[in-house]
């Protein structure tokens, strides 16, 4: 870690130079969610305080906030393996509300979700060769 003032900031928060779907690094992409969420203040009273929301923001994007990206889902679900069983009680709670109130919907298809990537990385580790052994 540097030593050197705003050096790790700049490592952390700038990231890598690999563009995702909207053409934002991914750690800018996650900048900018942080940066226009309603609840972001204006500015905070304290270092703990600032803390204190980081902390708070970043458990409500891990484990509450549905991604589009792997099939709105949470990265915590993902990280887990809970999608799966995710999928299925959204599934199973879709049928009962179907069978409860069948005039509300058009279809009896559930909604087609995306498929979850096999691997998801900010940093994606480089691929090793492999070398023969000497």
């Amino acid at each position: 870690m540097s030593r050197v003032p705003g050096q790790l900031a700049r490592t952390v928060l700038k990231g890598p130079r690999r563009s995702n779907a909207s053409g934002l690094p991914d750690s800018e992409a996650w900048n900018k969610t942080l940066k226009y969420a309603p609840v972001f203040p204006q500015r905070f009273t304290s270092l703990p305080a600032a803390r204190t929301f980081i902390g708070e923001f970043v458990d409500y994007y891990n484990h509450h906030h549905r991604h589009s990206g792997i099939g709105l889902h949470t990265p915590a679900d993902v990280h887990y393996g809970l999608a799966a069983t995710t999928g299925q009680q959204r599934s199973q709670a879709l049928a009962e509300a179907r069978r409860r109130h069948p005039t509300r919907f058009a279809t009896t298809n559930d909604p087609k979700i995306l498929t979850l990537p096999a691997a998801a990385w900010i940093n994606e580790p480089p691929e090793q060769e492999d070398s023969p052994a000497a």
